[in-house]
């Protein structure tokens, strides 16, 4: 950082920061990104789904986005923003390094983290390999496989197991520790030849740095290729410093998100959030998308203050 003072801080460098600053720096903003350098992506070998992107690694896109929003002046400090206080109309931020800069309004892209419980630990080892989370992000890369898809709720394994199976005509639902799954939803699932184990799963069964199956309580195994656990992980949003605010939070399917309104807005003023931190669902692309809106809205509320100011001083 070459100074202490900034109009904007975003806090988090992916997709979503990135983008907010890059449109922030093209309007003449001073901005300032945080990265801690732990995308939740990070182990994926590519991304799908991104215009003129597609199959791109991950990293190679941060390092792309990186150097355009370097070439507006954007600055960057590779570490840890330990707290966020409001200081009059500014805020002021601590690092871990107990500098502190004050700054006009925020961002918070900082992601979420994906938990497995803690019985089915041993399959992230495979994460972003062939144990999976998104069909959207890996659908296309396991087509005509043999796939299966572990949930902890009968919800969420339905809507996913439904959706794999326009990947791969060969799809099984581990029911695992789901109590009960309704005669309409077993009717569902036979409908679109999709099998059911009964039974808890103990873990993956791995040979030469892949996974072959699913192994049960009982010992038996299961041959797969790849699983879907996107309705069995905890997504936790990294939204300390949103909490810490007390912006308000909404609960969904996928756990409970600090919410933002369609510009990314929260409900501490001059604080906007955008990509997983408040979206779960959302792909690269779209977490982009939601980083540009925000940073376009945020340079209107600086317009809107310079404007308020310039008028109290005449």
């Amino acid at each position: 950082m070459t100074q202490n003072s900034y109009d904007v801080a975003v806090i988090g460098g992916g997709a979503a920061g990135l983008n907010a600053a890059l449109i922030l720096g093209q309007t003449r903003r001073s901005v300032v990104v945080f990265d801690n350098g732990a995308p939740r992506n990070a182990a994926a070998a590519h991304m799908n789904g991104f215009l003129s992107r597609d199959g791109m690694n991950p990293a190679e896109l941060l390092t792309v986005g990186r150097g355009e929003v370097r070439k507006f002046g954007g600055e960057f400090h590779d570490g840890t923003v330990v707290s966020v206080d409001r200081d009059g109309a500014r805020f002021s931020i601590e690092l871990a390094d107990g500098a502190r800069i004050s700054v006009r309004k925020i961002l918070v892209a900082t992601g979420l983290t994906d938990r497995l419980p803690e019985e089915l630990r041993g399959f992230g080892e495979r994460w972003g390999q062939d144990v999976l989370h998104c069909p959207y992000c890996h659908g296309y890369s396991v087509r005509d496989q043999p796939l299966g898809v572990i949930g902890k709720s009968a919800e969420f394994a339905m809507h996913q197991a439904l959706m794999i199976r326009q990947w791969s005509d060969d799809v099984v639902l581990f029911l695992h520790r789901i109590a009960e799954l309704s005669a309409e939803d077993r009717e569902k699932l036979a409908a679109r030849d999709i099998s059911i184990v009964e039974g808890e799963v103990s873990g993956p069964v791995i040979e030469g740095d892949r996974l072959v199956g699913v192994r049960l309580a009982d010992g038996t195994t299961v041959a797969r290729s790849a699983i879907f656990v996107g309705g069995a992980i905890t997504m936790d949003p990294n939204d300390s410093i949103l909490r810490a605010f007390g912006a308000e939070r909404a609960a969904n399917m996928m756990g409970e998100f600090v919410v933002a309104d369609n510009m990314g807005a929260t409900s501490v003023p001059g604080v906007w959030a955008a990509g997983n931190v408040v979206d779960p669902s959302a792909q690269v692309i779209m977490a982009a998308a939601a980083g540009a809106k925000a940073g376009a809205a945020i340079n209107m509320a600086l317009t809107t203050d310079d404007l308020e100011d310039a008028l109290a001083r005449r």
